[in-house]
């Protein structure tokens, strides 16, 4: 009998600032420590690219600009394939909350849908929506894309799981705050159980909330398509690696015919 598919995955919990050109170092680092793992796919959190509270359509650029080439090289050299948020211009003068996916062939990207418009924060009075779900493929694997308040939204992901997303990456900018914690325990797990797939969550480590910005809590998890946390950092900077099974994927969709 043949082995089980499997795809090595990493998570790299680490703090953007206000600065570009720091956190673009920042991320480099962040790929090169997630591929010094033997990961396949390495999971950066959102915004990456700058933290929330900076003047975002200052700062956004285009998916052939400086942010995303330097992406795109360090990806190649690195032999992997690289899930990171960044922010780009879009036409009424907001920006859109992406994640670029690149290295490995694959080059694609997914905008925020559902927007933080929650806890006294407004993301969408700068921040346009997506309208469109994304999966790519790494390894055989498919994966199927999500970002932080996209949690809050159950059909998100059983879309996800009808689309074929074996594996959902969610990077995040989790905001911290009364419960905040115990909510992002539990959406992580229930989504993974609504798209009956792994679900890889990387969010930004702890940091001081600067209210209404959200900028992390850590946390990062993987879990497995029951609901399963397999694995979890804590609030600090670090490194979670995982292996993701498809025959685990099709045993509980079979069991479970849900989809």
């Amino acid at each position: 009998m043949a082995p089980p598919q499997t795809l090595r995955v990493a998570a790299v919990q680490f703090h953007s600032g206000p600065d570009l050109s720091a956190n673009l170092t920042r991320a480099g680092e962040a790929i090169r420590a997630g591929a010094a793992t033997g990961a396949r796919l390495v999971v950066l959190p959102e915004a990456s690219m700058v933290a929330f509270g900076a003047d975002l359509p200052e700062v956004a650029q285009p998916l052939d600009g400086p942010f995303a080439e330097t992406i795109r090289a360090v990806a190649t050299e690195c032999a992997v394939t690289v899930v990171v948020g960044m922010f780009e211009p879009a036409d009424d003068e907001r920006v859109y909350n992406t994640l670029l996916v690149t290295g490995g062939g694959v080059d694609t990207s997914y905008r925020k849908i559902h927007l933080y418009d929650a806890f006294d924060a407004r993301e969408s009075a700068v921040v346009a929506p997506g309208d469109r779900l994304v999966t790519f493929v790494v390894d055989d694997v498919v994966v199927g894309l999500a970002t932080c308040f996209d949690l809050r939204f159950a059909a998100h992901f059983g879309d996800l799981g009808r689309a074929g997303a074996e594996l959902v990456c969610v990077p995040a900018s989790w905001g911290d705050g009364p419960g905040k914690a115990e909510q992002w325990d539990l959406v992580v797990r229930a989504r993974a159980a609504d798209a009956q797939a792994w679900l890889l969550a990387c969010d930004q480590p702890w940091t001081a909330p600067r209210h209404p910005h959200p900028l992390g809590i850590g946390r990062s998890a993987l879990v497995d398509p029951t609901g399963t946390v397999r694995a979890r950092l804590g609030g600090d900077t670090g490194v979670l690696v995982g292996e993701v099974d498809r025959a685990t994927v099709a045993a509980v969709r079979a069991r479970v015919p849900i989809l």
